[in-house]
């Protein structure tokens, strides 16, 4: 009886383990996933911000000619 208890007991560590692990793993992967995110938000408003002041030079350029 000792022995059963005592492999249930190692099993439910082991399981334990494993979706701790996949939590982990989870919040991981939601974490890059949201830098990501970020990092491409920031781009695109650089992005933005650049052909907008490239238009800006050019109606510069166009009314001082």
């Amino acid at each position: 009886m000792n022995l059963d208890q005592n492999r249930s007991t190692d099993m439910n560590h082991l399981l334990t383990e494993d979706l701790a692990r996949a939590h982990m793993a989870a919040r991981l992967g939601e974490a890059q996933s949201l830098r990501m995110g970020s990092r491409l938000a920031r781009a695109r408003r650089l992005s933005r911000k650049a052909e907008l002041a490239a238009q800006q030079a050019r109606l510069a350029l166009a009314r001082a000619l």
